[in-house]
């Protein structure tokens, strides 16, 4: 596959995310980059509820091993800004997207899920060395199992296509 630009790798996840939300039965609306920190308006017919999807998408979709924390399924740059918002109506969509194969993986995870991993394992990650110093780069991680650890991975198989959490 020819090189292929972030910007056209986070709008294929997208697009990707919209046709899934189409096919589950959801409302939804790209905002395109005209709603602050949010990139599909959804609605559910079943509810009424109305929901907001950050979608983050990684081209570097890949499975292994982390000594420290166990099987990692994929893993999606983040920032600070990422530790504070748990809004209950706000989801994300991380979309790994294979080369290989052109399939994509779709994992829906609630907000405060997200912020709560990513503030204990960016305050873990700074311990660790008493050289580190804070950047506000973070990084989300999803698992497939998961050791005793400070920081506990996000089980994949309870977020991955789970488009009833928008309901």
């Amino acid at each position: 596959m020819h090189n292929i630009s972030k910007n056209q790798i986070a709008l294929a996840g997208e697009f990707a995310v919209l046709s899934q939300l189409a096919l589950h039965g959801f409302d939804a609306n790209l905002t395109l980059g005209n709603t602050k920190g949010v990139d599909i308006l959804v609605s559910s017919p079943d509810t009424g509820k109305m929901r907001r999807v950050e979608v983050k998408t990684t081209s570097a979709f890949r499975t292994y091993e982390n000594k420290t924390c166990g099987t990692v399924v994929g893993q999606w740059r983040m920032s600070d800004k990422h530790e504070s918002n748990r809004d209950k109506d706000l989801f994300y969509c991380f979309v790994g997207f294979s080369s290989e194969d052109s399939g994509f993986s779709f994992f829906v995870v609630p907000s405060k899920v997200v912020a709560d991993f990513v503030t204990k394992s960016h305050t873990h990650w700074l311990s660790t060395k008493d050289t580190r110093k804070d950047s506000p780069m973070r990084l989300f991680q999803i698992g497939k199992s998961r050791k005793e650890h400070a920081v506990k991975l996000p089980l994949a198989e309870k977020y991955r296509n789970n488009w009833d959490l928008l309901k």
